[in-house]
Formats: structure tokens, C-alpha cells, sequence
């Protein structure tokens, strides 16, 4: 095995110098997707836990409830009745990214889900 030139010595530390940041910003970005995707699950499990508890025939402040307790915090929901089905739309707000990531918009995220009234619920 060759030794490197005394001219090479220092090339690759430049070249991890150069890389560091990237992967750092890759790494954050990637983060702040993942954080997204799980607010999104929680947007949809709230939407759904309140559009099936109105189905049942639950009282609206009741389904309200069960929606706030799974929804992440500064959600707001919104509630579409009609004779045999109930639409349940909530809207969230997700946390803007800081620091390298901080050129990004703030993101809301919805959830919308629809159930069929049971019989006999008016």
C-alpha cells in the first residue's frame, strides 16, 4: 500500500468538512418529515375517533371530546351532518422548522373522515 503524497494528506478531512453540513441539513429535513407524518396520523385518528362516536349517536360535545383527546394541541375541528352520514374535518397546525430549516413554511394539516349515521340515531 502506497502512503499518499504529502500534497493529499489533508483532503479528506476537507472533503468531510465539506460534507458535514449537508448531511446534517439531510438529517434535520428528514426529521421534521417524520415529525409531519406522525402529526398527520394524529389529525386522522382524532378526525375518526369523533366521526365515529357522532355516528353511534353520542352527543356532540362527547365525540368533541374523544377527537381533543387524541388531536395534537391547537386543532380545530369542524362537523358536516346530514341525515344518514357525518363528516368530521380537523385542521392542525405544525411546528415550522428552526434554525437551518428555518427558510421552510409552516405547514397545516387536515383530516377528514366520513361515517355512516347507525340506524336508528337521529
Amino acid at each position: 500500500m502506497r502512503r499518499p503524497a504529502r500534497s493529499e494528506r489533508g483532503i479528506v478531512t476537507a472533503e468531510t468538512a465539506m460534507a458535514l453540513p449537508v448531511l446534517l441539513a439531510l438529517t434535520l429535513a428528514l426529521v421534521w418529515l417524520l415529525s409531519l407524518g406522525l402529526t398527520q396520523v394524529l389529525v386522522l385518528d382524532a378526525s375518526r375517533e369523533a366521526a365515529r362516536s357522532l355516528a353511534r349517536g353520542d352527543p356532540v360535545a362527547s365525540a368533541l371530546a374523544a377527537g381533543r383527546r387524541v388531536a395534537p394541541a391547537g386543532s380545530d375541528f369542524a362537523i358536516h351532518q346530514e341525515d344518514t352520514w357525518v363528516e368530521v374535518e380537523v385542521t392542525a397546525p405544525a411546528g415550522r422548522p428552526s434554525g437551518l430549516l428555518g427558510f421552510l413554511p409552516s405547514v397545516r394539516l387536515i383530516g377528514r373522515s366520513v361515517a355512516q349515521v347507525e340506524e336508528g340515531v337521529q
